[in-house]
């Protein structure tokens, strides 16, 4: 498998491209902004994205929905919790002071908990993971003996994402990360939406909000 992390935009969204090198497929997560550097990255890997996958509907993580879309032919995703966030697209722009914002497209289908999405040989794992939005979801793969989390804006190292920019409650976001996160072993390695990647053990043993 192919494996790229690399943050996109103003607020340094990660973005993650998984690539099968048999088939040349690819999912693209989080491709928020930056489009033709993601397109670089798929060209220069000869991958072809046939998943667009977001773990919520902030600007920063979907803002390059349709771009990518059209520039690639790949099925946009996103959990059906955050639709009204996602085509409320113009006002996130206008509050963060970004300019104009991109159009909105109509999604290709909706990601499920529990489901698996699948590009060649990959299989990525949708975890609905609420809090941060209500349609905020995780991601996890394996990998050379791996496993792991694509967490969004759901974890972060020592910190936890925010709940007052369109989401539900802490309450919310602690229970989804216990629940759904903390299931899988201290060894597994988390990619935030944002910042250093951290480890499930870490995040257990120090993590403020999860001792508490």
């Amino acid at each position: 498998m192919i494996v790229e992390h690399f943050p996109v935009g103003a607020l340094a969204c990660t973005c993650t491209i998984l690539g099968d090198p048999e088939s040349g497929e690819a999912i693209v997560i989080d491709g928020g902004d930056d489009v033709d550097h993601i397109l670089n990255r798929l060209s220069a890997n000869g991958l072809r994205a046939t998943y667009l996958v977001h773990s919520h509907a902030h600007f920063d993580h979907i803002g390059a929905l349709a771009d990518l879309r059209e520039r690639t032919g790949a099925r946009g995703l996103l959990h059906p919790g955050d639709l009204p966030l996602y085509r409320a697209l113009a006002r996130q722009y206008a509050a963060f002071g970004m300019g104009e914002a991109p159009r909105v497209v109509d999604l290709d289908a909706d990601l499920v908990d529990g489901e698996r999405i699948t590009a060649g040989a990959i299989e990525l794992s949708v975890h609905h993971t609420p809090g941060h939005t209500p349609g905020s979801s995780c991601f996890v793969y394996d990998h050379a003996g791996a496993t792991t989390i694509l967490s969004g804006d759901t974890l972060f190292r020592g910190a936890i994402g925010r709940w007052d920019i369109g989401g539900t409650s802490m309450d919310d976001i602690v229970r989804s990360i216990r629940e759904k996160l903390l299931a899988y072993d201290d060894a597994t390695s988390v990619i935030p939406g944002h910042g250093p990647a951290t480890t499930i053990g870490r995040e257990r043993a120090t993590n403020p909000y999860l001792l508490a």
